[in-house]
């Protein structure tokens, strides 16, 4: 493999991390380990920090693609809490307030899933690096601004309830879905339509285009998998 000239590579990102912060590490272990000052790289395709799974890293000439490899379907296994809501719409701020969910059913939610399939309309959280006023709109929600963001056109092409827990109010579904979709936005939507509110407590992204988590690499095991193509590769590489 030649990184330098251009390669994709696969990463499962891990919890707690940034798309940003899984990029630099990798570059940096590439720069080092090429001894070059910078290897040209990008991403195709932000995951929220409380996300893990597949993260598209190019390299070199290989990151014209980008554009490209973003458009591409992504598929998501997505874990609600129902009866509760957070600013973010997922677990990285407190909740802000709880209403009754008690009554929702399994068929309740089957009912109102239909309803986002296709192609329709989507408000991104206030909290998303969307631009508004030449602003990012988490910037200022964090100052305490109601930040006014339009719904955007978006494709899904198809969710399935994989489980529900009644007990726990905790609903697990599987999302296909194109560029610019914000699954926060949808778990905040599904909560709207079943009354109760919603937000996100876990999100896989288990494809990107054709790319599957199993064939992606952990983080923490990198620069072993690094190691091995070098060798490889031969000399020219070292």
């Amino acid at each position: 493999m030649d990184f330098l000239t251009g390669e994709r590579i696969y990463i499962d990102k891990p919890y707690g991390m940034t798309s940003f912060g899984a990029l630099a590490r990798v570059r940096g272990i590439l720069s080092r380990r090429l001894k070059v000052k910078r290897v040209k790289t990008g991403h195709a395709g932000t995951l929220d920090p409380l996300a893990t799974g597949v993260l598209v890293i190019c390299t070199g000439c290989c990151t014209k693609e980008i554009e490209q490899l973003q458009a591409q379907q992504k598929e998501y296994e997505a874990t609600l809490c129902l009866g509760a809501v957070t600013p973010c719409h997922d677990r990285e701020h407190t909740v802000s307030y709880t209403q009754p969910a008690w009554h929702i059913r399994r068929e309740d939610l089957e009912a109102v899933l239909p309803q986002f399939v296709g192609d329709v309309m989507q408000v991104p959280p206030q909290f998303s690096a969307c631009k508004v006023e030449g602003q990012r709109a988490y910037r200022m929600a964090q100052r305490g601004r109601d930040v006014p963001l339009e719904p955007k056109p978006i494709r899904i092409d198809s969710i399935e309830l994989l489980s529900f827990d009644h007990r726990r109010r905790e609903a697990r579904m599987r999302v296909v879905c194109g560029k610019g979709t914000y699954i926060r936005s949808l778990a905040r939507d599904i909560g709207d339509a079943l009354g109760c509110g919603a937000y996100l407590t876990a999100l896989r992204r288990t494809r990107s285009g054709g790319v599957k988590v199993e064939d992606c690499i952990k983080l923490s095991e990198f620069t072993e998998w690094l190691e091995e193509q070098l060798q490889q590769g031969g000399a020219s590489n070292n």
